[in-house]
């Protein structure tokens, strides 16, 4: 029994000496590049709340793609990436037309009329579309819209056939417009939710948010700001005439640092506090959430793609100043319904160069940094962020990674995808990272990351495990040194812990880098797309380690590419 024990002992110190050695050459080699060393310092003893799933929630203009081949294969994906559930929205549920799936279109032709004018409701589509998200135990952002061919006080011209190219506004048809009876609309609403509650029952539909049109403040809606602010009173009190403990919100405006968008959102603000109900003549109107969006900007200069996360948060931090400065509703949950580099998920990179980004790893670093960032946000503003939904799923039928923003092409997932598996991988409460490093929330938000690198951490914690995300962004993307990254770790179980290492970069969990190797095919063998499916998954930088802990404190040393993001998941015994 002793001679097992000192034998073990042996192989346990030769392991011990090996990772150091690893780790002490990654971190020379790193130097020798020429990265000024970075201290990442996480101390798991200093709680800095829960860790929510903010992350858990995406959405597309294309309803009709979800019950599709990729479709499926995408949900089913993203539905198990994570213990909390996955909240999906979706534009276009009450379109009219015949369910053909299109860019930037949709169709379920749940209202039509009939000769005499009656209503005639046809709930198929719909059920097709939100049975594919219950069956995977996915939650519906219900978004209420857009009108009806048979309601619109505009119905002719309806149907868009847009296309990469095409003129962006030559989308905004008659679905876009306000209805000619609001009592119709009102009476379609409430259909909607009592056959969903028969459908699904009352418990689950209880989970759900619903919500208002999409976008108001811009082209997708016709109608005035008043227009709106009706429309949301009748729809608020049908959906709760249905279901009085449903949840409903709104706007959905975006942009809210832009004046204009300001002139839309508050005076909706100010309606659901202080206005009179177009339905009950009473004051105020029901909410249970409130919704907006916020996107970045990027651009080409010098023949490189450079983006812009300034953008992106100074509009979400507009947003929660806003919802913050009503005290009836600051506490409220806020989503923010698209929350993404820019705004044009369907506008492909070999029309848009600008949009080069989304096939490779700056998408998945751009992603990481800005999250940990919308975080740091919502507990300046002390508001109650929910949700930020990521604008991308997958475009069906499309050439390979022709670089619309999705998360995976033809059935193969794309690196930024793995970065959600990251944050699903995470705990719940939320741990200190010493923010005296080159970039805090509020230098990227004032300045977005145009001089060093932004190498920074998101970490927690539960009580058998901890969870470290680190990165190495850039707004512009172009070659520069690794990080050489000393990660610190404090407030650590005074006993065994192993560490898994996964790692997203030119070399880990990117298919559209093995693809490129593979001569950037058009047409993969089916060979071809089970290693590109395999590339494609988030994969380990390198073997399990059993981590060295004195007084509680640990040390980890390695060298992160530029666009590069590591997990370095914790466990002990």
């Amino acid at each position: 029994m002793n001679q097992l024990k000192i034998k073990f002992r042996r192989v346990s110190s030769a392991l011990l000496l090996s990772t150091l050695y690893l780790t002490t050459l990654t971190n020379c080699l790193a130097q020798a590049n020429g990265e000024k060393p970075v201290t990442i310092q996480v101390d798991l003893a200093k709680s800095m709340g829960p860790l929510k799933p903010i992350w858990a929630w995406f959405g597309y203009d294309e309803p009709n793609y979800t019950y599709m081949k990729d479709g499926k294969k995408l949900l089913t994906e993203l539905s198990t990436i994570g213990k909390a559930p996955v909240y999906v929205r979706v534009h276009s549920l009450l379109v009219t037309g015949d369910g053909e799936a299109a860019l930037k279109w949709g169709s379920t032709n749940a209202y039509t009329e009939d000769a005499n004018g009656k209503p005639v409701y046809n709930w198929t589509i719909v059920d097709k579309i939100f049975d594919t998200f219950i069956q995977r135990g996915m939650k519906p952002i219900a978004q209420i819209g857009f009108m009806p061919q048979a309601l619109s006080v505009k119905p002719e011209p309806y149907r868009h056939h847009w296309k990469p190219g095409d003129n962006y506004n030559d989308i905004y048809l008659g679905w876009a417009y306000p209805p000619k009876d609001y009592n119709k609309w009102a009476e379609l609403v409430y259909q909607w939710v009592k056959h969903s509650v028969k459908r699904y029952g009352q418990k689950e539909v209880e989970s759900w948010y619903w919500e208002l049109w999409n976008e108001p403040n811009i082209s997708y809606w016709k109608g005035t700001v008043d227009e709106y602010i009706k429309l949301y009173d009748y729809t608020a009190d049908a959906v709760k005439r249905a279901l009085p403990t449903a949840r409903i919100g709104g706007p959905e405006v975006t942009g809210p640092g832009w004046e204009g968008s300001r002139k839309f959102f508050i005076p909706f603000m100010e309606h659901v506090v202080n206005g009179k109900n177009y339905v009950t003549g009473e004051t105020g109107s029901p909410i249970d959430f409130i919704t907006f969006h916020a996107k970045g900007a990027p651009k080409v200069v010098d023949g490189h793609v450079q983006m812009n996360m300034g953008t992106q948060l100074r509009d979400i931090d507009k947003g929660f100043e806003i919802v913050a400065s009503y005290p009836k509703l600051k506490n409220l949950p806020i989503i923010i319904g698209e929350s993404d580099p820019e705004g044009c998920a369907a506008c492909s990179e070999d029309v848009n160069p600008e949009n080069a980004y989304r096939n490779g790893t700056m998408y998945s670093s751009y992603t990481a940094a800005s999250f940990a960032r919308k975080y740091d946000l919502a507990q300046a503003r002390s508001v109650n962020l929910a949700g930020a939904v990521t604008w991308a799923f997958e475009f069906e039928n499309q050439p390979w990674f022709r670089g619309f923003r999705d998360l995976a092409t033809n059935g193969v997932d794309k690196p930024v995808l793995n970065v959600f598996r990251m944050f699903g991988m995470m705990p719940t409460t939320r741990v200190e990272v010493k923010n005296d490093l080159a970039y805090d929330y509020v230098r990227v938000r004032d300045e977005s990351v145009r001089k060093e690198a932004d190498i920074n951490a998101l970490a927690s914690k539960n009580n058998e495990s901890a969870a470290v995300m680190v990165w190495n962004y850039h707004d512009d993307n172009v070659a520069g040194p690794d990080a050489s990254v000393s990660l610190r770790l404090s407030g650590l179980p005074n006993k065994g812990v192993t560490v898994h290492h996964y790692r997203i970069d030119q070399k880990f969990s990117n298919s559209y880098e093995a693809w490129k190797k593979m001569g950037s095919p058009k047409t993969p063998t089916k060979e071809q797309i089970a290693e590109l499916e395999k590339a494609g998954q988030l994969q380990q930088f390198a073997a399990p380690q059993r981590l060295q802990v004195t007084n509680q404190e640990a040390t980890l040393n390695f060298a992160l590419p530029r666009q590069g993001v590591s997990l370095l998941k914790l466990t002990w015994d």
